[in-house]
């Protein structure tokens, strides 16, 4: 059999046809990428399946082909769309409370498969963090690229001035590169499109390893992006541009790109406006994307034209400039055409950028280029030989490279020659497809082992068909003797049944947990989910899960983990020996809350340890293997057992919690939880009491746990 692959862009706005490049900050170059790349995998003869996973939206505001759940792409290539969060268009920083409920549906889904992918690619930070999940718990090799990255997103926009809170207001930053570090340390394989993002970029991530990355520049479909013929009608783009321009035959500088910050649009507009010599020479051709009524774009989008118009009228352009308020997809190629027809240059005066490939596509129909320099630009001029660089940060230097890059028509045809040249030679879909799947099949050796969940034990399911999990060290207080009886008599009344079972979640060993449970005489438990996620235990005797254990182990360094932390003792001590195990480092921290745990994260990722720090009752740390967690331990029993997540039932009380109530488990908040938990109502499948006595057994009751079925 062929090759079955997955591929996860999950922000929604993609389909087969008439992509809306430009329509937001989510729908760049790197949508088109995806379908390109999908729609090359599907034409190669040892690739016999392609899955493009993304968000199934309803809403007005945007076409109805995004809530369609399958949608054929071509032979062999489909969009899967699946609904998690709110049903309306969100933009990509609002997902992330939603994304395990995705990574839950999907390893069902691909459960439910006559054969697993043979590999997952994640495109972006948050389909990093699912492909991660699925990665791991199915053993399916996992394939990165991440098309711009966080950290530096975060350097370039401090160095522009951003104040730190608002950075990550608006993008998320710090989650985001947290799901950077956890998908590159689950990767296989790093797939990046220059080499100055796996030297520069991806090198200052903590698990980045430089053996998994490998360099496959994206090719440019030639069957849209040629140069200029003898069949070439300009008059579709004339009607575009020459409203706009007094002298529509000056020489263009054009831009296509999106309305953003990062693309830097009103840096070039006052390169042009402050140069006598450009305005003499060019007009100025800005398409960013299409608009109806400037009031109806997203914020980043209506501040970048109002600068845009601002600049236009402080130095008087009118006549000069072009930004025209619609074109068709199919359009693009005729304006790079129409620009090289015309002797122009296509500028990309982005901050930062990871590839860029409209200068691909300006190559392939003989337009030069002056581009930032900065990451895949770089890479692209070296090959292609076809313009300049410039300081983009710097107006002058902006400046000094548009002036000269047009000051020489010699210069301009060499340029353009050279470009197409390149485009043929180098940067091909063929070629690039058939790099990716060299590299795919020397890496996947790399790939974690499939770990047969179901096979090779001698254990019958233990767990019957719905588990209620609770809490030793939080839920289950002596002193809170009335539910404890309650919960007594219902599972007594039920004991004849081997539907419902009961299971404990604790910090401690399996020794002090049976010691200190028999003082609440409740049923025994079916398992123990101990140390903090990290142990497995089955009934009555000590009988640990073998299969979790080694799941968890991968690039474990207890000794690295405490010499990592050892320089933080001013903030942290170590517990007791008790508290203590292989797979856990506990502490107690010397003062109470979470404004610790980026600086741990930190220096777990300078010291290369694959580990997770869990803070629990804001005194409480616990740091456990990247692979572990209570929450990790639930999705290993749903799928080792074949017991569906809604049928398991977790009791969320303090600070630490969170992570059980994300995905598709049932959760149950009780009236006396902490306030952090507060933010976690608009949650699906949670329900939070009203009664401080009987909330669990009303949680219970609303979830039906105590039914015989």
């Amino acid at each position: 059999m062929g090759l079955k692959l997955l591929h996860l862009n999950l922000h929604g706005l993609i389909r087969s046809h008439d992509l809306e490049l430009g329509r937001d900050a989510d729908t760049g170059g790197q949508t088109l990428y995806v379908l390109e790349l999908v729609k090359g995998l599907a034409a190669r003869p040892e690739v016999d399946q392609v899955d493009l996973v993304t968000r199934l939206i309803q809403d007005r505001r945007v076409s109805v082909d995004y809530s369609q759940e399958k949608e054929y792409i071509a032979p062999g290539a489909n969009i899967l769309r699946f609904p998690f969060g709110p049903k309306r268009y969100l933009r990509k920083e609002l997902l992330w409370p939603y994304l395990d409920d995705l990574a839950d549906f999907l390893v069902a889904h691909l459960q439910s498969q006559v054969k697993l992918p043979d590999w997952i690619h994640a495109h972006y930070a948050d389909a990093g963090y699912v492909g991660s999940l699925i990665s791991r718990r199915l053993g399916i090799p996992l394939v990165f690229t991440g098309h711009s990255l966080g950290r530096e997103k975060q350097r370039r926009l401090l160095a522009a001035g951003v104040d730190h809170e608002q950075i990550e207001q608006n993008y998320s930053i710090s989650r985001r590169i947290d799901a950077e570090e956890l998908t590159l340390a689950h990767a296989s394989l790093v797939v990046t499109s220059t080499q100055q993002e796996a030297d520069c970029q991806y090198a200052r991530y903590g698990n980045f390893v430089v053996d998994r990355a490998q360099v496959v520049p994206p090719g440019v479909d030639s069957s849209r992006f040629y140069p200029i013929d003898s069949s070439f009608n300009a008059s579709d783009i004339d009607a575009l541009m020459t409203p706009f321009l007094r002298n529509s035959e000056l020489r263009p500088l054009l831009t296509i790109s999106r309305a953003v910050r990062r693309k830097n649009i009103p840096a070039l507009v006052e390169a042009f406006g402050r140069s006598p010599v450009l305005q003499e020479r060019h007009n100025l051709v800005l398409v960013l994307g299409c608009r109806e009524d400037p009031r109806s774009l997203e914020k980043q989008q209506r501040e970048v034209f109002q600068q845009v118009f601002e600049l236009v009228d402080r130095y008087d352009l009118y006549g000069k400039v072009a930004y025209p308020k619609q074109h068709r997809r199919g359009q693009i190629p005729s304006i790079y055409r129409w620009s090289a027809n015309k002797k122009g240059l296509f500028v990309n005066p982005a901050l930062t950028e990871p590839f860029g490939l409209t200068l691909l596509e300006a190559a392939a129909c003989g337009l030069p280029m002056v581009s930032t320099d900065d990451g895949g630009p770089r890479d692209i001029l070296a090959r292609c030989e076809n313009g300049l660089l410039a300081d983009v940060t710097d107006l002058g230097s902006l400046q000094d490279a548009l002036e000269e890059a047009g000051s020489d028509p010699l210069q301009w045809s060499r340029w353009s020659d050279n470009g197409i040249e390149a485009i043929t030679r180098h940067f091909s879909w063929d070629a690039h497809v058939c790099n990716y799947l060299a590299y795919m099949q020397n890496k996947s050796t790399l790939s974690q082992k499939y770990i047969p969940l179901s096979a090779n034990s001698k254990i019958t399911n233990p767990l019957g068909k719905r588990l209620l999990l609770l809490d030793l060290d939080s839920g289950l207080e002596i002193s809170n003797s009335e539910t404890i009886a309650e919960l007594r008599r219902a599972f007594l009344n039920i004991s004849s049944s081997n539907n419902n079972t009961l299971g404990i979640l604790t910090g401690r060993s399996i020794q002090s947990a049976r010691h200190r449970y028999l003082d609440l005489k409740l049923p025994s438990p079916s398992v123990w989910i101990c140390r903090a996620g990290t142990e497995i235990y089955y009934g009555k005797e000590d009988h640990e899960d073998q299969f979790w254990k080694s799941s968890i182990s991968t690039d474990w360094d207890r000794e690295g983990v405490e010499n990592a932390l050892s320089a933080l003792k001013e903030h942290l001590e170590l517990q007791a020996i008790e508290q203590q195990s292989f797979y856990k480092v506990s502490y107690l921290l010397k003062k109470p809350g979470d404004s610790i745990l980026p600086l741990i994260r930190k220096r777990l990722r300078q010291k290369s340890q694959a580990a997770t720090p869990y803070l629990r009752c804001h005194w409480y740390l616990d740091v456990i293997p990247m692979r572990a967690s209570r929450t990790e331990a639930i999705r290993y029993l749903s799928l080792r057992w074949g017991i569906p997540l809604e049928k398991f039932f977790v009791v969320a009380s303090q600070q630490g919690d969170a992570e059980l109530i994300r995905g598709l488990t049932s959760s149950l908040v009780p009236v006396e939880h902490d306030p952090c938990l507060e933010s976690l109502r608009s949650q699906q499948r949670v329900f939070f009491a009203s009664k401080s006595t009987k909330g669990l057994l009303d949680g219970l009751k609303h979830y039906r746990f105590f039914l015989n079925k």
